[in-house]
């Protein structure tokens, strides 16, 4: 048995904790908001998991100390423009080789950095490592099959994490790629949001197909350049991720796409989603790590002109559709006759 601190009381960290206390370890969930704690502590469920009730033995508390103290392991579940903040309050009580598991997806607009490397910039004393993968907060508290890859930078650490997560309906993989994966799973939300305002303009399956095809391409140029494997892209952590973000209704992202699609202003939407949308706070990283890398990202382009730029979501579409000539994989050849 493992004692673990979720930092964060979002859909995704209570789901984690559930999961974990169901496997039979001595679970803390921490909250940055008094209320929450109360609520969380009382009534022993998660406005936006209605279908579970937090189990009595989780300990539920709005100390960080209490949260991390003497912990196997600790969970990082904040939204992603939380995570260096977060990360900053722990210093105090963040032991020499702590595990530190990052489970948000985005990256720092800011320094373009990926959440693990935020959290391991602010704590370099901890051992940090990413869980990821097709994995709806309200899928998995409900014991639904699901796999994740958990990226570390040791094999000893990916197997601790693979060991203390894996049971029975939640299967998790190890990878060394640490960057692939977080570069899969923030960058799906910013395709997922053109995903959901087709969805929104009332397009069909054709496009939502084309969308997700031509979306893993613009990830898996992006990351190749920065790094990242080739192969972690066709994984789960990259279209695995992409397809269940950019096609379920559990999806903040499509949902605020949808209606953006609709005529809704990202602001508006957002506000109705009343959840953090990650994807917009990706978008103009992901542009900015475009040009820095020099590749090619034009449905990228047009969300971030569509969100930041007031471009008309229809019109977005069109100049996608109509860019220039190309061929589909740009490094086959042609066998011609003789």
């Amino acid at each position: 048995m493992a004692s673990i601190g979720v930092i964060g009381s979002g859909t995704w960290g209570t789901a984690l904790a559930v999961l974990l206390e169901a496997k039979g370890h001595q679970v803390t969930i921490w909250s940055a908001i008094e209320k929450e704690v109360e609520s969380l502590s009382k009534e022993r469920r998660h406005p936006n998991l209605p279908e579970i009730v937090i189990p009595e033995a989780i300990q539920i508390t709005g100390e960080l100390e209490e949260a991390m103290k003497d912990k196997t392991l600790l969970v990082m579940a904040v939204p992603s423009v939380f995570v260096r903040s977060t990360a900053s309050k722990m210093k105090p009580w963040c032991r020499k080789g702590q595990v530190i598991v990052d489970v948000a997806k985005g990256i720092e607009e800011a320094t373009l950095m990926t959440l693990s490397q935020v959290i391991q910039d602010e704590l370099p004393q901890a051992d940090v490592a990413v869980l990821s993968g097709p994995s709806h907060a309200e899928e998995v508290s409900r014991g639904l099959p699901t796999t994740c890859v958990a990226g570390a930078h040791s094999r000893e650490t990916a197997e601790l994490i693979q060991d203390i997560f894996m049971n029975e309906v939640f299967r998790v993989y190890t990878s060394p790629d640490m960057l692939g994966i977080e570069l899969g799973g923030s960058l799906k939300n910013v395709i997922a949001l053109a995903a959901g305002t087709a969805d929104g303009l009332g397009y069909g399956d054709n496009t939502k197909a084309a969308l997700i095809t031509r979306g893993i391409a613009e990830i898996a140029r992006l990351g190749t350049a920065m790094g990242g494997r080739f192969e972690t892209f066709c994984g789960l952590t990259g279209i695995g991720d992409l397809i269940v973000t950019c096609a379920s209704m559990h999806s903040r992202n499509r949902r605020a796409g949808i209606l953006i699609g609709q005529g809704k202003t990202m602001e508006e939407a957002m506000a109705e989603v009343h959840m953090v949308v990650e994807g917009v706070y990706s978008a103009k990283a992901a542009l900015a790590l475009a040009k820095k890398y020099h590749q090619s990202m034009p449905i990228v382009e047009q969300v971030n002109q569509v969100l930041f730029e007031g471009k008309p979501a229809r019109e977005a579409v069109n100049d996608l559709m109509l860019r220039d000539k190309r061929t589909e994989v740009s490094d086959l050849s042609w066998e011609e006759n003789l």
